[in-house]
């Protein structure tokens, strides 16, 4: 995920000031940890990876799962512009369903290889639409940029409106049978000085890009969880160097009802301490919210112990401290059959 790539940036802020961020949130978490907590919605993020499903006995076979978080790209679910397939999620939800599952769906527009595009072929080839979608970046130490993947062009007016079909199209036909829907993470990878900037980009146009995104999922979805995942936004830095972006995507969820969530779950990491942490926090209970524990979040490092974090340790920082309503267990082996699924099976 762009998240986990960004560890590098964190050297940017205060050491002083992460240092600070780190202590008193786990001094919060853990002067929390006798407080009763709302029950909490266990799901398994499968990624694209939906053939798995059939054949993931453990995550069938555990109460405490409630279900499966799938990903599907805008370029599987509209193959030609206006000639939508949805065959894969009315598979996948009439599986889960028969299962006594509920379904989650990732509508998944960006990617994090430069050999995959997520949106549709019409949208490269068609000039109203700009490119649809484009390169984003990730940096090295030096400062060079190295390409990371493809990203739709959120922020485009044409590109939107499509997008904002196919929401409508999907809350058509699947608002209230399917448990929720979720955007991917709000970062993108287009660096701060401009000379990466695509056509049309700002920060400020892409802030609001967001927030009218959230808001139109929402209007396709209003029964079923509409989810934005805001972890990072470009052109600031929080808390250090806070613009106030990534704040008012949450202020505007909290104005529209959309659920606030994303990636990663990293307890002891100042980056997502100092950045979405404390508003997902904040909006928890006015909205609903939901953290993803994805590849990497299993290997982290608890500073206190020296050791691998525990399941516990997850599950006591996103109820107690985060408050969340959803985590979205990751599948990275072999964490998920040695410590998720043994932790989960004991859950009353």
């Amino acid at each position: 995920m762009m998240v986990l790539r960004m560890y590098k940036s964190e050297a940017r802020a205060s050491r002083a000031a992460l240092t600070a961020a780190l202590t008193v949130t786990l001094t919060a978490c853990h002067a929390q940890h006798h407080v009763a907590v709302k029950p909490i919605h266990h799901y398994v993020f499968f990624g694209q990876d939906r053939e798995k499903l059939a054949a993931a006995s453990t995550f069938l076979e555990t109460k405490a799962l409630e279900g499966a978080q799938v990903a599907y790209s805008w370029r599987q679910l509209e193959p030609e512009r206006d000639a939508y397939d949805f065959g894969m999620i009315r598979e996948d939800l009439a599986f889960l369903t028969s299962r006594g599952k509920r379904l989650f769906i990732q509508l998944q527009d960006v990617t994090f290889s430069e050999s995959r595009i997520n949106v549709p072929p019409y949208l490269l080839r068609d000039p109203l639409y700009n490119g649809g979608a484009n390169k984003q970046y990730e940096f090295r130490d030096d400062g060079r940029p190295v390409v990371a993947g493809w990203a739709a062009r959120r922020w485009d007016p044409a590109v939107q409106e499509r997008l904002h079909k196919l929401l409508f199209a999907l809350g058509k036909e699947f608002d209230g049978r399917i448990e929720g829907i979720n955007f991917a993470e709000s970062s993108i990878g287009f660096g701060n000085n401009g000379r990466l900037h695509p056509p049309g980009f700002s920060f400020e146009i892409y802030r609001d890009a967001i927030i009218t995104n959230m808001k139109a999922l929402k209007r396709a979805f209003p029964r079923s969880v509409a989810m934005q995942y805001g972890n990072f936004m470009p052109g600031e830095w929080r808390p250090t160097e806070d613009k106030g972006y990534l704040r008012a995507v949450y202020d505007a969820a909290k104005e529209s009802n959309v659920a606030m969530g994303g990636p990663d779950l990293l307890p002891y990491r100042p980056g997502q301490l100092g950045s979405s942490y404390p508003l997902i926090r904040e909006v928890a209970g006015i909205v609903p919210t939901g953290i993803a524990v994805q590849d990497g979040n299993f290997a982290d490092v608890n500073p206190e112990t020296g050791k691998r974090v525990q399941i516990s340790e997850l599950i006591r920082f996103a109820t107690e401290y985060l408050k969340v309503d959803y985590v979205f267990w990751g599948t990275e082996e072999p964490y998920y059959s040695a410590a998720v699924i043994p932790f989960l099976r004991r859950v009353k």
